[in-house]
């Protein structure tokens, strides 16, 4: 073997080198590239939601002088059982027709009725209600307009030229009229947030929707915390290690990677077939969500109580602490900061699911505000899917809005898991 010179051994470990650092140059390159390409993704993805939900916060509003004529509405006093029977409608109408005098012909008088939204009545209703001496007297009242005329406002600069989709000359002709005279303007939709679901966009809100999720939400954190807290410390402090407690924690990581739906099956199943339980009740839903969380409570609370150091059991075992007041006394409170993180997490992947939900019948349609968990109810998830299966073109931005509400508590929660941890922590 020829030996080599001092000057190639130097030469050869230069090369070797230079090679190293390509290597590692271009595995540096890559992993930022794919950070770059993610935080581009999530960009583009928040950013096309907003463009299309930002407009779902401000509704259009139409401007109109009404008269309660009590021989239109056909009441003669206010009273609950007129109200009912009331003919709001004709008065709004009416109004039209006297702002709009030149219009003749039904088809034409339809597509004038159709500026407005179908809620208008129950405005006029809710007004007259509120104050008897209106009945016969005149005043302008602004009602929420129809959801094709708040779609072509919305897709203009301030005027009514451009964009028309489904408005016709006319229409496009009384919207710059309105427009000109300030009768019509936007304001911020607060519909959105103090309504239920409705099949006419402008009056659909997410209050029904957010009620059920808090429902569903604290059925959920009541049943699986202290099951799952239960769990963990029986499983890392008293369970002999044997090959049934081994198994027991198999299956419990196992159960954290099951599909979302299977425990919507075993719901139905168990819960509504079985039990009878109401469908489409946020009690259901929180049971069903309580068994799809458990996996993960437990997992994050068992690795809580690992990272208590083992000197705090024996120190207090050392002063004469039974093996109950060491756990409640000492290592819980010490891993209650992980547990309550790992809470937080299983909440916030319940918050978001849809799936189970859908099997156990919470795609009802809810109008009503579900008022306790055993009320007809949904949830903000399955909304978000209603809305997105609707044809109407006004619901493309209330389905993006509906999910920036979502992502705004999905980000709210789990900042908070992550503050928490950071504030509670312990390090030893």
């Amino acid at each position: 073997m020829t030996d080599l010179t001092q000057a190639q051994v130097r030469e050869r470990i230069e090369q070797n080198l230079a090679g190293r650092h390509r290597k590692e140059k271009l595995f540096r390159g890559l992993g930022i590239a794919s950070i770059a390409f993610g935080v581009f993704a999530v960009l583009l993805l928040f950013t096309d939601i907003i463009s299309k939900g930002s407009g779902a916060f401000v509704q259009t509003a139409v401007q109109l002088e009404v008269t309660y004529d009590p021989a239109v509405l056909g009441i003669e006093e206010v009273n609950e059982e007129s109200l009912t029977w009331a003919n709001f409608t004709g008065v709004i109408r009416q109004s039209l027709r006297e702002r709009f005098p030149g219009v003749s012909g039904r088809s034409e008088k339809r597509e004038l009725y159709s500026l407005v939204s179908t809620g208008a009545p129950f405005t006029l209703r809710d007004r007259l209600q509120a104050n008897p001496a209106l009945l016969g007297q005149t005043e302008k009242v602004w009602f929420a307009a129809d959801d094709d005329v708040d779609t072509f406002l919305k897709s203009l600069d301030d005027s009514a030229e451009g964009f028309r989709g489904r408005t016709s000359d006319e229409m496009a002709a009384w919207v710059q009229t309105l427009w000109d005279s300030g009768e019509l303007k936007k304001r911020f939709n607060t519909t959105f947030f103090t309504n239920g679901d409705s099949r006419e966009p402008e009056q659909a809100g997410i209050r029904a929707a957010l009620v059920g999720s808090l429902l569903t939400l604290l059925v959920t954190l009541a049943l699986s915390f202290p099951i799952g807290v239960a769990a963990a410390i029986y499983l890392e402090e008293y369970a002999p290690k044997n090959r049934w407690t081994d198994l027991i924690e198999v299956n419990i990581n196992n159960l954290a990677a099951v599909p979302s739906i299977v425990f919507g099956l075993l719901g139905l199943a168990i819960f509504i077939n079985f039990f009878e339980l109401p469908r489409s009740a946020p009690l259901v839903g929180g049971l069903v969500l309580t068994l799809m969380t458990l996996p993960t409570i437990i997992i994050s609370s068992r690795a809580a109580l690992k990272s208590v150091p083992p000197s705090i059991r024996e120190a207090a075992m050392g002063m004469g602490a039974s093996r109950m007041q060491v756990v409640l006394h000492h290592v819980l409170p010490l891993a209650m900061p992980g547990m309550l993180t790992g809470a937080i997490i299983g909440m916030a992947q319940a918050l978001g699911e849809t799936a189970p939900l859908l099997m156990i019948g919470m795609v009802a349609f809810i109008v009503d505000v579900p008022a306790g968990i055993t009320d007809p109810a949904t949830v903000l998830p399955v909304q978000i899917f209603l809305w997105a299966d609707s044809p109407e073109r006004a619901f493309v931005e209330r389905t993006s809005a509906a999910i920036m509400v979502l992502l705004s508590f999905l980000i709210v929660m789990n900042t908070s898991a992550v503050l928490l941890r950071k504030k509670l922590e312990r390090r030893w």
